[in-house]
């Protein structure tokens, strides 16, 4: 639509998003994300605005145009350094409704692996239009038979010892993963949340033009 439109970049810093098994971690695809759809934002004369959370909003910048301030918010992304570790969805979505007044487009950024946040997904969504940009890794799915593994959770800094030669332990840790997915899914279908998944194995070209043209055809009368 030709109307000035506030595009908020909602963006998960937490522990888990330093993750990387490819070419990049998570948080590295996130940002690249991020600067693509600032970018695109500015070249159609809308606002911007910016907010890092983890389990705290570490940093707000407040919407605006022009270059120069799509630069700021993109430099912020790529080297900002959170200083918690958890995930707090809620607070951020919380605090988007507080500070953003008018409708946006929202887009919330994060691997989702949290808890309880479908009733602030609701009430945010019904207030935006908010889009979950799902970043994920595909060691996060299935584990490699590389032997004794040991793993730490990048948000509690809690270690374990893996035995990935255990056909089992594998097969628990895939089923383990594909409930979550099918958990997170559900989620964002019941709040009626349109969702980009990116993954850092893959490019984020063909998943981002085909949520585009989902939404061109949907609006268009």
């Amino acid at each position: 639509e030709e109307r000035e439109l506030t595009v908020m970049l909602v963006v998960d810093a937490s522990g888990s998003g330093r993750f990387g098994s490819v070419r990049r971690f998570k948080n590295e695809l996130a940002a690249e994300l991020c600067a693509v759809l600032a970018i695109s934002a500015i070249k159609n004369n809308d606002k911007v605005g910016l907010i890092v959370f983890t389990d705290d909003i570490e940093l707000y910048v407040r919407p605006s145009k022009g270059r120069r301030h799509v630069l700021r918010v993109i430099r912020e992304i790529l080297y900002f350094q959170p200083k918690g570790r958890k995930t707090n969805i809620p607070g951020a979505l919380h605090f988007l409704n507080g500070v953003t007044r008018r409708r946006s487009d929202a887009f919330l950024v994060s691997d989702f692996m949290a808890n309880d946040y479908e009733s602030a997904l609701r009430v945010a969504n019904k207030r935006h239009d908010v889009v979950a940009v799902v970043v994920s890794d595909p060691r996060e799915s299935a584990l490699p038979d590389v032997g004794l593994l040991s793993v730490r959770d990048a948000e509690t800094g809690r270690e374990t010892l893996v035995n990935t030669s255990n056909s089992a332990v594998r097969e628990d840790y895939a089923k383990a993963a594909v409930q979550r997915a099918v958990e997170r899914d559900m989620t964002l279908r019941r709040t009626r949340v349109d969702a980009i998944r990116v993954r850092t194995d893959r490019t984020y070209v063909d998943e981002l033009y085909r949520f585009f043209r989902m939404r061109e055809k949907r609006f268009v009368v």
